[in-house]
């Protein structure tokens, strides 16, 4: 190995290992315990009618039971079109939000709960100027009258004081009460809330939300899937989703004579709540049945076996099985098992030593195929018409674009800051700043780029606010990791990218970010941008400006990285992708102490665009569309069980079978799956450790290839491994439990075979595991008993609720809005496993721009962990 590559390992391990350290001691600190649950109830989707004015309406909630935090789809039919005062919704419209409780009686045919125990009313206090709400309809705000005449009048509430707006108070599940200021209490706002302020009827009579469920971690103040004991059992707290529709009508059964106003008063008046539809809401238990003082397992790596394993703890937990999870990214799991195999199994898509510069491991790695996903780009786009649009068009405003077709080049051009409102403020009324010539001519965002609307057509009569908080540029995660790795691979296998990445124009004349050519004569710093060794998301552009329109001092400059921030993975990017939030803090706040940027929150319902890189299971899980990406075929295919089954077909390696975008060339394969990898080094571990590691892959090849919400199941975002795969998973299993070689310590182990690699690569080319290629979703490995597995289906399967009980776990205090990511309680020993400093020592040219840049990206950066025994929330 040459000097510069060790070095450049060393420092990348030597940082990794302090920050990494301080990083898994605090998540460590901060985790909490977790406790047993029963099954959720079978009857998942719901559909419950209107009354009154609403008796044709027919809402349909798609999931109501074993949920975690997640998104679930609410949808109606039977409604009136949403009608609009200005810019204001008016009539009949839809509000949705979370309340915990039991029945409060007051529609006995459709029992829920007291309107005082519900998330609702954390719209904005100020900046309403884009706001839809009336401060009424958005609030708890109420007007007493003992008779109700009007809707939003209450016969409670106000009476001390009749004629002057009063408060319905907020009761939270453990009895504190918020009596007034409800609009700022300390429990929910507007970034942290789930509530539906805003959803609109289409011109045919029909809607659809995606609802984001809360459980006790991000919303203890509702409590939903903590324990609690009813009739002398422990179950996971019940909940509601309440919807309450707004209509034209009033009070007195006639429509609103006036319409230049908005008519709907607050959902949780008396007179509204009256209409409320009230849903159960059933929900895996928050906590873990692991027994006190158990010995943990560590693993550690990809985040894209996140889900899979939070899903499979829950199952192996109960069985005195304890495996802790802390989320890596690949390139630096795979550096930390070379450099000390005793820190247990990481996950990967590739071989150690795969990695430019560094090397295998001497002695004995085992490779076990475990889960097979892929790395998408998901959006949330709603339709807003341009001015003079088709009354076709017209009709379609506010309703979701449910596809997107992309090609290497247009991702190329939003990871290179190629639009020319990507670097914001760099053109100002046509004229360029020093350097930025250009961005000129280059279209605003993706959404007025000829190239993306000759693919999607639709968008040739949509209306797109390009600024930094819209299509300018792609929300994704920081750190290394072999998805980044993957999404440049794609975009290097095409030929129309590679020609733009070197300065070569597009057929419209849109020109590359110079800061990102490869073309070294073309590239500012005098070096070429090196896509084929990148595995980042690099923001190499040093534009730097006070925002326009901000009103900020010429002293308050934002860089690339504040219009366009990193967000810690891909789980909390679509989390932020479905509300809409880019994290953008654009305004200006001269009243706050210190006067700094604040955030505007999520955008405002029927205009909303964010696009993002995350994970197919975290996509899933928040109810995402994912774009369809063109692969080697030509083909525009979109990430299912069989795009991702028909590219793990085309995996080729000899250790450790990798599924590469140029390779992936059946006309149905996804190019960005990923076949995820137990990596272990058995002769840095003990016999026990080997066993419960064993005891993992047989797991994860038998019952955990069985899809389905269930705990211990393969979550939806994942497609189950073929026969040959999960045979060859089951086989890596043995070869660690009769390992026989040099021990930890350096004497013999017991065991079996030694040397080489065991479990891992293909067989004769024939396709990954030797046996036919890709093999079948049928037959197959057994489970750690020995007993037969259960069949692999990528149709979901409720079943074994009763057999595999579920755990849960909570947030990193740092970001209260990720559900999966507190530490698992060895996180200081695993801090240096889960370090944050070895992104900014990998040897290759640091492209974030100015050095104030490094430094937040080094603060940003912390290991995430999935806490000893827990799955899921």
């Amino acid at each position: 190995m040459r000097a510069a590559p060790i070095r450049r390992a060393l420092v990348r391990l030597l940082a990794g290992a302090t920050v990494g350290a301080l990083a898994g001691l605090a998540v460590a600190q901060a985790a909490p315990a977790a406790t047993a649950a029963t099954a959720a109830p079978a009857d998942s989707a719901v559909t419950v009618s209107g009354r009154g004015e609403f008796k044709d309406m027919r809402f349909t909630v798609g999931q109501s039971g074993r949920l975690t935090s997640q998104a679930i789809s609410v949808s109606w039919r039977g409604g009136t079109p949403t009608t609009f005062a200005g810019t204001l919704f008016n009539t009949d419209f839809v509000q949705i939000m979370q309340c915990w409780g039991d029945d409060d009686h007051t529609v006995p045919d459709n029992p829920g709960p007291p309107r005082t125990q519900c998330e609702y009313g954390a719209s904005p206090t100020t900046d309403r100027g884009s706001w839809p709400g009336n401060m009424l309809d958005d609030t708890r705000q109420v007007f007493y009258n003992a008779e109700p005449t009007n809707y939003g009048q209450d016969d409670r509430y106000g009476a001390a004081n009749p004629g002057v707006p009063a408060e319905v108070p907020f009761k939270t599940v453990d009895g504190q009460w918020v009596t007034a200021n409800t609009q700022n209490n300390p429990y929910f706002n507007r970034n942290t809330t789930n509530e539906v302020d805003f959803a609109r009827t289409g011109a045919d009579g029909t809607g659809k939300e995606f609802f984001e469920v809360q459980t006790a971690n991000e919303a203890p103040h509702l409590g939903c899937g903590a324990p609690v004991t009813v009739n002398g059992s422990r179950t996971p707290r019940s909940c509601w989703l309440v919807i309450v529709p707004q209509g034209h009508l009033d009070l007195d059964g006639k429509p609103y004579a006036d319409h230049s106003q908005v008519n709907a008063g607050s959902p949780v008046s008396s007179t509204n709540w009256k209409n409320r539809i009230a849903i159960p809401l059933h929900f895996n238990q928050v906590g873990t049945n692991c027994a006190l003082g158990s010995s943990e397992r560590p693993t550690t790596g990809s985040e894209l076996a996140a889900d899979a394993m939070t899903s499979w703890q829950a199952a192996l937990c109960p069985s005195g099985r304890v495996y802790g999870y802390t989320e890596l990214g690949e390139p630096d799991t795979r550096t930390r098992l070379s450099n000390d195999g005793s820190l247990g199994l990481g996950f990967t898509t590739r071989a150690l030593g795969a990695d430019y510069g560094t090397s295998a491991p001497s002695g004995t790695t085992t490779y076990a195929p475990v889960a097979l996903t892929g790395t998408v780009i998901g959006f949330t786009i709603e339709r807003r018409p341009r001015a003079g649009a088709p009354a076709d068009v017209e009709k379609s405003a506010g309703t979701k674009v449910g596809s997107l077709k992309l090609d290497a080049r247009l991702v190329a051009k939003l990871l290179t800051e190629s639009y020319r409102n990507s670097p914001w403020g760099s053109v100002l009324r046509g004229k360029p700043a020093k350097g930025y010539g250009w961005a000129a001519n280059n279209p605003a965002g993706l959404a007025s780029d000829p190239e993306f609307i000759s693919l999607n057509p639709e968008f040739a009569q949509l209306s797109v606010a390009e600024t930094p908080n819209t299509d300018t540029d792609l929300m994704t995660s920081l750190g290394h990791s072999d998805s980044a790795r993957a999404l440049w691979q794609w975009i290097l296998a095409d030929k129309d990218a590679r020609r733009f990445l070197a300065g070569v124009s597009d057929d419209w004349g849109m020109r590359v970010n110079p800061y990102y050519s490869t073309n070294t004569d073309v590239n500012p710093v005098g070096l070429a941008f090196d896509p084929a060794h990148t595995d980042e998301y690099p923001k190499s552009d040093p534009w730097c400006t006070v925002p326009p329109g901000s009103d900020a001092p010429r002293t308050a400059r934002q860089c690339m990285t504040d219009f366009h921030p990193y967000v810690d993975d891909m789980h909390v990017g679509a989390l932020h992708t479905r509300r809409a939030d880019t994290l953008w803090k654009s305004t200006w706040d001269p009243l706050a102490s210190p006067p700094s940027y604040k955030g505007t929150g999520p955008q405002t319902v029927g205009s909303r665009f964010v696009i993002t890189v995350t994970d197919a299971a975290s996509a899933a899980r928040y109810g995402l569309q994912t774009a369809s990406l063109r692969n080697a075929s030509g083909r525009y295919v979109t990430p299912t069980a069989t795009s991702l089954t028909e590219a793990a077909k085309t995996a080729a390696g000899k250790d450790v079978a990798e599924i590469t975008p140029a390779g992936a060339t059946a006309k149905g394969a996804y190019p960005l799956a990923h076949l995820v990898y137990a990596a272990v080094r058995p002769g840095s571990l003990k016999a026990d450790a080997r066993g419960d590691y064993a005891t993992l892959l047989r797991y994860a090849a038998a019952a955990g290839q069985v899809s389905g919400a269930d705990p211990g199941r393969l979550p939806a975002g994942y497609a189950p491994l073929s026969r040959a795969l999960r045979e060859r998973t089951a086989k890596a299993a043995d070869a660690l439990l009769h390992y026989k070689g040099p021990g930890p310590t350096g004497g013999s182990d017991d065991g079996g075979p030694t040397g080489g690699n065991s479990g891992g690569g293909s067989d004769g080319g024939t396709g990954p595991g030797g046996g036919a290629p890709g093999g079948t979703p049928d037959g197959g490995a057994t489970g750690g008993s020995g007993s037969p597995s259960p069949t692999p289906s990528p149709a979901a399967s409720f079943d074994g609720g009763n057999a595999v009980r579920t755990t849960a776990a909570g947030d990193t205090p740092a970001d209260p809005a990720n559900p999966l990511r507190y530490a698992v309680p060895a996180g200081a020993a695993l801090g240096a496993v889960a370090g944050a400093g070895a992104p900014f020592a990998g040897g290759r040219r640091l492209r974030l721009g100015p050095a104030r840049t490094a430094l937040r990206r080094l603060g940003a950066r912390r290991g995430r962990s999935r806490p000893s025994g827990g799955g899921t929330q």
